[in-house]
């Protein structure tokens, strides 16, 4: 083989193999919905897919997805927004029957080393709730408007 070419399959190798990494996972309550952060480290600027779902009498249901099918028990109910390194599920009237093991899914595409996934275990009467501040944060033109806006309140 050709030392050059050799090289350049290592590169490769090395480059798909640091995609993406889920850094955290963490669930909390906002209001009557339970909110699931996943929050990750994305080296490429390939689409993403993500995936959650949970697990419950140690059966596997998907709630929300762009690599399978939801199941239609959470159709209505759950909705995902993504931000930058962060995709959020958010599971309106959540109650102790949805009480499982909760697994967020990543997938960069052209990624060959695999998915990328962690688990959290979500117990409602253990469940924070979600600090507002987190709030302003994943959404960061409130912040830079709230930011902007203090030299005018100060006059």
């Amino acid at each position: 083989m050709n030392p050059t070419v050799g090289i350049a399959v290592i590169l490769t190798v090395l480059q798909a193999a640091q995609c993406q990494m889920i850094r955290d996972l963490s669930a909390c309550l906002l209001g009557q919905s339970l909110r699931v952060d996943c929050r990750y480290e994305n080296k490429t600027s390939n689409p993403l897919t993500y995936e959650f779902s949970i697990t419950k009498d140690n059966r596997k249901h998907v709630i929300h997805s762009t690599i399978s099918v939801s199941e239609n028990i959470y159709r209505n109910r759950a909705n995902v927004t993504m931000h930058k390194n962060l995709v959020c599920l958010y599971l309106q009237s959540f109650t102790t029957s949805d009480e499982g093991v909760y697994m967020c899914e990543l997938k960069a595409t052209n990624d060959y080393t695999g998915n990328q996934i962690k688990n959290i275990t979500v117990i409602k009467d253990k469940l924070e709730k979600c600090a507002g501040f987190s709030l302003l944060i994943q959404n960061t033109s409130w912040l830079l408007l709230l930011l902007l806006s203090l030299p005018l309140l100060q006059a």
